[in-house]
């Protein structure tokens, strides 16, 4: 039984088989010919660690030198086997599974993106005045009517998409947005919440019964309570305290009442001027 071959024997045999010099394979594969003669002559520990198996790989792709023969010499080369490349038989069928799906990807993007023949018949149908017949099994869907949009509206839209409803079992709806960092306190019957309000987002929750609300730096908070704006007035960095009922009006201050206007008193004795 012969002996067998290291694969450095194996890589420069077939290098000179295809008469390549050192220097013509360095050149072709972009290294150095010190690298290629460490590898010919089996001296791993010249190379960088680690890459020992790819540079291996390298050049015997370039020599066309099947190493699946050669799993014996393979298996004996320095170096992790779990950091070696695939497979190249392996390499080569996932490179076929993946074209096969890149196929079938593009032909269903085409079949979506260009109109059909049904599509296309349908639509010579219309223009002709006669009903189409039903188009790739799609069904029409019923188009869904938004409430009309109002300032007094019981459901105004709030800027979501789906706003939530301001009333519901579980109370009232009230939406926090800060422009600045700001400290809310919101109090009522068995609720007692404080957060420290961000840009990043509103605070949304739900109030049952009266309740307070105070913030600390109300000029950059605006405030909804049940679907209403509350134009509070207040400046950046002045604090407002505003108290609401359970349907969620607001009891404002009432302004405190001016004094009457006082008239001077007259001395009866005093000299009158003529």
């Amino acid at each position: 039984m012969s002996e067998q071959k290291s694969l450095g024997t194996m890589l420069r045999m077939a290098r000179e088989a295809k008469g390549l010099s050192l220097e013509r394979l360095a050149r072709d594969l972009n290294l150095q010919e010190s690298v290629l003669r460490s590898l010919e002559a089996d001296v791993y520990e010249q190379l960088p660690m680690g890459g020992e198996r790819p540079l291996v790989r390298q050049v015997a792709e370039r020599l066309e030198v099947d190493l699946v023969e050669h799993q014996a010499a393979w298996e004996a080369l320095p170096g992790s086997m779990a950091e070696e490349s695939p497979d190249p038989r392996r390499e080569r069928l996932e490179r076929m599974v993946m074209g096969v799906l890149t196929a079938g990807s593009i032909g269903l993007m085409a079949w979506l993106v260009v109109p059909g023949p049904n599509l296309k018949r349908g639509a010579l149908d219309e223009s002709q005045g006669q009903p189409s017949g039903p188009r790739s099994g799609l069904q029409p869907v019923a188009e869904t009517r938004l409430p009309p949009r109002g300032a007094n509206h019981d459901y105004p839209v709030l800027g979501e998409v789906l706003p939530e409803v301001p009333r519901t079992e579980d109370g009232l709806l009230v939406i926090l947005r800060a422009q600045d960092a700001s400290q809310v306190h919101i109090v009522a019957a068995g609720l007692n919440e404080e957060r420290t309000l961000q840009v990043s987002g509103p605070w949304l929750l739900r109030v049952k019964g009266a309740f307070t609300i105070t913030l600390d730096n109300a000029g950059v908070v605006s405030v909804e309570v049940a679907g209403r704006s509350i134009r509070h007035g207040q400046s950046v960095g002045e604090t407002w305290v505003g108290r609401f009922n359970a349907e969620g009006q607001w009891l404002r201050p009432k302004a405190p009442e001016e004094p009457p206007p006082t008239t001077p008193e007259v001395d009866p004795e005093a000299p009158r001027e003529h």
